[in-house]
């Protein structure tokens, strides 16, 4: 029996998606829900799994090819088995070493690579599944072959004109890639964000001093008490954002056209950094949420986020963005809005400094905040409030609880 397997139902805020791995061939077999093939959308990287145990009899959409939703991609003999090792030798005895190597497969920019630099199959040596060659085996191959090459210069006497028109020792490399369409449509929404709104920051520090005392002294114990779950900063810093926004709601409201939209409930976005680039998953409720709560669900949706796992509705929506450039070092920064979000809170490195307190010199650890917001639906006034409180609320963390 023959089974049409078709792209996944996009969502309307995705218009379509790119074929970005094939894991299995034609003529494979494969098992009631294996992974098969990767589509890549403008959020995120959807995975298609076999519905049922057999044999992929063909392939409808190479890879780089632009799909609609449901859009069929291949199809599946249920229940078939695949051809055997000596039955592949008979057919590869008919065909050249070349074409048993292109065999193998090699994605479209693996072989538009192999094209540019004059390689063959046969050459590289793949470390995909089933010895498939990826754009990275290219890559490797070109890089460690051009280490290898050594310059060999005959001995001559040197003189004035063979000085002037020596050859460089060493070789500038360049190497050019398509943006996939996720970092593509990143770039595109960053860039709208700088153009259409009037975009300004404001800053301020924390003393991080008490809440590290309290994560110091409980951490253990919270870890013990919520089944792993460890006590970062993020929780507090989230808790602390809902807080602040209950107080001003035009830093937790949009702007749709010609109408502002107040958010009755705080969706708090969380920036991930991933290999793809940065994804914002969304806390839904996260002012319902305890500490515990929302350090858990951040751990799950990195894990999500890094394994290509997040869906659609992990980031849709959001009131408001938390983003922290300090666990890569960052001491100060500016963070860019996340349209038609008005507000974005960025965290920094914790740095120690001397700090004047009650006419003494002490060294404290200190934070920068950075609050971006859109200038056209927040004044400067509410944002540096907006920010303060965040401030107080993070020095004092018992306000929090007691939301004070």
């Amino acid at each position: 029996m023959t089974i049409e397997i078709k792209a996944p139902a996009f969502p309307e805020s995705v218009a379509d998606g790119e074929v970005a791995t094939w894991h299995k061939q034609e003529g494979e077999a494969v098992a009631r829900d294996e992974l098969i093939v990767e589509i890549e959308t403008d959020k995120v990287v959807m995975e298609v799994v076999a519905p049922t145990d057999g044999v992929i009899s063909k392939i409808h959409a190479a890879e780089g090819t632009i799909i609609e939703s449901e859009q069929l991609l291949a199809t599946i003999e249920a229940g078939a088995v695949a051809v055997s090792s000596s039955s592949e030798e008979s057919v590869s005895q008919a065909v050249s070493a070349e074409a048993a190597a292109t065999a193998v497969g090699a994605g479209p920019a693996a072989r538009t690579l192999m094209e540019e630099h004059g390689l063959k199959a046969s050459d590289i040596k793949g470390s995909g599944k089933g010895g498939r060659i990826t754009k990275e085996d290219v890559v490797a191959h070109v890089q460690s072959s051009s280490s290898k090459v050594e310059k060999v210069v005959a001995p001559r006497v040197a003189t004035a004109t063979t000085e002037a028109t020596a050859a460089p020792s060493g070789e500038r490399v360049e190497r050019r890639v398509p943006m996939t369409r996720m970092r593509a449509k990143i770039a595109e929404r960053l860039l709208d964000a700088t153009q259409q709104t009037a975009m300004l920051t404001t800053f301020n520090e924390v003393n991080m001093a008490p809440l590290m005392e309290l994560r110091r002294k409980y951490k253990d114990q919270f870890e013990k008490t919520h089944n792993g779950t460890r006590l970062g900063f993020m929780g507090f810093f989230v808790k602390a954002a809902c807080e602040a926004l209950k107080r001003f709601p035009e830093v937790n409201a949009s702007i749709d056209g010609n109408d502002v939209v107040y958010h009755g409930y705080q969706d708090i976005g969380v920036a991930v950094s991933t290999d793809n680039g940065l994804v914002v998953p969304v806390l839904r409720d996260a002012d319902f949420m305890s500490i515990a709560d929302v350090e858990a669900k951040i751990k799950e949706l990195g894990l999500k986020a890094r394994g290509n796992k997040l869906t659609i509705d992990d980031m849709t929506g959001g009131t408001f963005t938390v983003t922290n450039g300090g666990v890569f070092g960052s001491l100060m920064s500016t963070p860019i809005l996340n349209p038609p979000q008005t507000g974005i809170l960025g965290m920094h490195k914790i740095q120690e400094r001397p700090m004047a307190v009650n006419g003494q010199v002490v060294i404290l650890p200190m934070m920068y905040l950075a609050l971006s917001y859109d200038h056209r639906l927040i004044d400067g006034k509410t944002a540096v409030q907006f920010l303060v409180a965040v401030k107080d609320l993070i020095e004092d963390p018992a306000r929090i609880l007691l939301q004070l």
